[in-house]
């Protein structure tokens, strides 16, 4: 394959990246949601009592930007913040029930997205798509945590 070949497919990734936010984005907020909600809602039925600052970390966020969004939520009665018992300065977060059902509602969305992305997408394609991916997510991250200048292991 050609240098060439090799920066098309990461220009590729990065227009398709921003593509397919777009078009979350749209649906999402048809809905009533957007897609920073719908991560922290998705992130939070997977593991219910997170603290404030495991979640910014998991997410990749800065703190005071998910505080914005975490006061939005808990605004629409789709979360709330319980004290951390052993940590009173600390908050663990938790869906509402109305929460809950959003996310729920969002796995049909999910669904729908991704049949409609993937349509006429062959499986054997869709699982080679995502070792792909997977690998490259990988080598991102190792080259992100390597001091500039130098190769990755």
């Amino acid at each position: 394959m050609s240098l060439d070949d090799r920066r098309q497919l990461v220009t590729q990734l990065v227009e398709s990246s921003r593509i397919l936010r777009n078009y979350i984005d749209h649906r999402a907020k048809q809905c009533g949601t957007t897609r920073a909600q719908w991560v922290v809602l998705f992130r939070l039925r997977a593991q219910e009592g997170m603290s404030q600052v495991d979640l910014a970390d998991v997410l990749e966020l800065q703190p005071i930007s998910l505080v914005r969004l975490l006061d939005r939520l808990v605004e629409q009665g789709l979360l709330e913040r319980r004290h951390d018992l052993r940590d009173r300065r600390a908050n663990r977060l938790h869906l509402t029930q109305a929460g809950r059902k959003l996310v729920d509602d969002l796995d049909g969305l999910r669904s729908a997205i991704a049949g409609d992305v993937l349509h006429d997408i062959s499986d054997a394609a869709v699982t080679a798509s995502l070792e792909t991916l997977r690998a490259l997510k990988e080598r991102i991250k190792a080259l992100s945590e390597t001091k500039a200048g130098e190769p990755a292991k």
